[in-house]
């Protein structure tokens, strides 16, 4: 792969990008207050549980906000750079598969460059005030190694979003019907930004192993925010791992969608 090939190619599709933007200012930043409504809903909702009940799972307010901080950076990234919820609709419906298939750079590469949505950062960095505040909070110690590691597991998190939705969305490539699974599964993944030994042991065997979204919030979390009596912070470390295996899964069920890909006339 020549590195920088794809450097300048990001940097051409984000100069477009920006052009674009900013001749409709006004949509980037509507577009910004939305992302950031929703994410403030999300917050509310969290405050709302805790006026009911002191711990949830044996996590404090702060801690369950700490783990919701984390839980926006890696989305927030990888709502960026993966953003292929209407992939099926544009590339195999109407066709426009074929004309990234004639250019010399990975299809996969071209499709979420296409679709990049920088706006969605500025949720990362929502999280990150959230985690600075909730750190300062609970008065954790800032080790050296804090920010490395954190920089690590966020990039573990981004790769596990990007593996599961990168296979899911292959899906097209086998059947352009409306299958729904994308959906669901966003709806599924906001099940990782809570501490999971609230739920039963079949739901937090699928989150951690099968669905991984608990590695993209509450587990990495718990490398900072230490032991809960629930195993999550040995489990930390395992973030990268795991993003690496479900992304090469993800590409692997891509390339092969592609091998499958006849043509929008077929």
């Amino acid at each position: 792969m020549n590195i920088r090939f794809y450097l300048s190619l990001f940097w051409d599709y984000f100069k477009n990008y920006a052009k674009t933007k900013l001749t409709y200012r006004a949509d980037f930043w509507i577009e910004v207050l939305a992302d950031l409504s929703f994410q403030a809903v999300n917050l509310i909702f969290i405050l709302i549980v805790f006026q009911h009940t002191p711990t949830l799972g044996g996590w404090s307010e702060a801690e369950v906000i700490f783990v919701y901080g984390f839980f926006m950076v890696p989305f927030g990234i990888f709502s960026t750079f993966f953003n292929l919820w209407s992939f099926s609709e544009r590339y195999i419906t109407k066709g426009e598969m074929d004309r990234v298939l004639t250019r010399p750079a990975h299809n996969w590469f071209q499709v979420t460059l296409e679709n990049m949505d920088p706006p969605s950062l500025i949720g990362s960095l929502g999280g990150v005030i959230i985690m600075v505040s909730c750190w300062i909070q609970l008065g954790l110690p800032l080790g050296f190694w804090d920010i490395p590691v954190m920089i690590l597991l966020v990039l573990g998190a981004v790769l596990v979003y990007g593996g599961i939705y990168t296979a899911l969305t292959a899906i097209a490539f086998y059947s352009d019907a409306p299958t729904g699974i994308l959906p669901l599964m966003y709806n599924i993944q906001n099940y990782g930004r809570y501490p999971i030994n609230i739920y039963n042991k079949f739901i937090r065997f699928v989150l951690t192993w099968l669905i991984p979204f608990a590695f993209v919030g509450v587990i990495p979390a718990s490398y900072f925010l230490g032991d809960h009596g629930d195993g999550l912070a040995e489990l930390a470390l395992l973030t990268p791992v795991m993003g690496i295996v479900f992304m090469t899964f993800g590409m692997l069920v891509w390339n092969h969608g592609v091998k499958r890909y006849r043509g929008a006339g077929s």
